[in-house]
């Protein structure tokens, strides 16, 4: 499973929207083509829920599987037909 990890899109430790959706506009989606992908969950900073959303959009564009919180105990919140 691959992580992705929101905390990595951070600016000075602050999400800011601007930013961070650039910078989801601009990622290689394509690497998560047909693969089981976890949205990390926990981060040390808060994030808001709409973030958490906008990146399970994209994936949910190219992943076979979106799964959301931690390793241990994955919550699956996507998968594509047929998989």
């Amino acid at each position: 499973m691959i992580k992705f990890e929101i905390e990595k899109l951070l600016e000075m430790g602050i999400l800011r929207e601007d930013p961070f959706r650039e910078k989801l506009k601009n990622w290689d989606w394509n690497q998560y083509r047909g693969q089981q992908v976890l949205i990390k969950g926990c981060c040390s900073v808060p994030i808001p829920t709409w973030a958490y959303l906008i990146v399970a959009t994209h994936l949910s564009q190219t992943a076979g599987e979106v799964f959301y919180g931690e390793e241990k105990s994955p919550n699956l919140i996507y998968k594509r037909n047929g998989q």
